[in-house]
């Protein structure tokens, strides 16, 4: 049995730094005729320079803001999707508001690497638990797992009861979803009496995999492992099965991507382990983004990974370097709670406080009253779940509680744990 994907996996790093860089200035030349978006964004660039970091340093970061300002003016993309490329695919729609359209061929987000490195194989059955709704999410896995030749069961989201008699029936080997609904199932079918002992391998993606939930799920005899995925480029990183059981195993950077981490707010790159944001390049012809910054904190690994795979390696989700936040698999953006606010003459000023309920995020908004009346938290508490598609808890605090800081959303949660 192959212990990689491909040969591209284990080549030298020289050779695939060289590779990606000769490629890079042909690309993006090729790419702008048919992005007019991109085209302007890199207007006054020499994009034929771009033949190492350094001269791809000095151009500027594109942010998930400026983007959806170039997708209203121009929608859906923005000027930077080649729609004749898009032909026969699909379009999604994320949280921001974002249009995110499907790359080309049978694994456009590169998620066949990820469960090949996870231990999954050609045959084995996949419960697939993200979300197939409007989001990517879904199909980024749906599209790897089949690529690499494995049968699908398209779960989706939620009807936890319904999940798990479709698994104990299906009998999956592979679960893949947010890192706390195998939990939730295990523990469902635990209490029901089903029998979901068939699922040893987990791929997770769309929050934190805690140590302590790690270490739960190898007790109960499932190898949990995880990869960093984005709507705009699929799986950016991934962990390999050869470093389960470390106490920091890194992420494996996906090939064909050139990944940076650069000073948050700024476009410089960071020395290597230094906290920082993830930018990314792509060479996506579909959907071609030229140091799009993530808005996620990460961290470049020294060395390379036991498994042999040479790529750069990194600390994976570290956190947010803005305010944008991930709950349960969802952004949650500072927009959606001035938008609240909004609707709710009777508050003053809101913050979210996501924070960890056990083994599960979880969200307080809380609020300041704008006058002498209380504000009514059921009422508020609804409008929460109709724009964040996330329950939360509303927490009503004197005037003048909330500290004077420009911060909305508060991530309390510890990573560490």
């Amino acid at each position: 049995m192959a212990e990689h994907f491909d040969d591209s996996e284990t080549r030298a790093p020289e050779a695939r730094e060289a590779a990606l860089f000769a490629a890079l200035p042909r690309f993006l030349a090729k790419a702008a005729v048919a992005a007019p978006g991109l085209a302007h964004w890199l207007d006054g660039f020499d994009v034929a320079a771009l033949t190492d970091r350094r001269a791809l340093a000095r151009l500027p970061v594109l942010r998930k803001t400026q983007l959806m300002e170039f997708q209203a003016a121009s929608p859906p993309f923005g000027g930077f999707a080649d729609l004749a490329a898009l032909r026969g695919s699909r379009v999604f729609h994320s949280p921001g508001p974002l249009w995110e359209p499907q790359g080309l061929g049978a694994d456009p987000w590169g998620a066949a690497r990820a469960f090949f490195a996870a231990g999954v194989r050609p045959g084995d059955v996949v419960h697939n638990a993200f979300a197939y709704h409007m989001t990517p999410g879904g199909f980024v896995l749906d599209e790897g797992a089949r690529a690499l030749g494995c049968t699908v069961f398209p779960a989706g989201t939620g009807n936890t009861d319904t999940q798990v008699e479709a698994a104990a029936s299906l009998r999956p080997g592979v679960f893949c979803g947010t890192p706390d609904f195998l939990k939730l199932m295990l523990d469902r079918a635990a209490e029901t009496g089903k029998d979901l002992s068939s699922i040893r391998i987990g791929l997770v993606s769309g929050g934190a995999l805690f140590p302590s939930l790690r270490a739960e799920y190898r007790e109960r005899g499932v190898s949990v492992l995880q990869c960093y995925a984005t709507a705009e480029f699929g799986v950016i990183a991934y962990e390999s099965a050869a470093g389960d059981g470390a106490p920091h195993p890194g992420m494996i950077v996906n090939e064909e991507l050139i990944v940076e981490i650069v000073r948050p707010g700024t476009g410089d790159p960071v020395a290597d382990g230094e906290v920082g944001e993830l930018v990314v390049t792509c060479l996506n012809p579909a959907y071609p983004l030229v140091r799009f910054g993530t808005g996620d904190l990460s961290a470049v690994l020294p060395g390379s990974s036991p498994c042999g795979r040479t790529n750069l390696r990194i600390k994976g989700w570290m956190g947010r370097a803005d305010q944008r936040t991930k709950v349960k698999g969802m952004f949650v953006d500072p927009r959606q709670v001035a938008e609240l606010v909004g609707r709710h003459l009777e508050i003053s000023k809101a913050r979210l406080v996501v924070s960890r309920d056990g083994d599960r995020d979880a969200m307080v908004l809380q609020v300041e009253p704008a006058g002498d009346d209380a504000p009514a938290g059921g009422r508020i508490e609804a409008t929460l779940r109709e724009i964040t598609k996330l329950g939360g808890k509303v927490e009503v605090v004197p005037r003048g509680a909330l500290p004077n800081d420009g911060k909305v959303i508060a991530d309390e949660r510890d990573y560490s744990k």
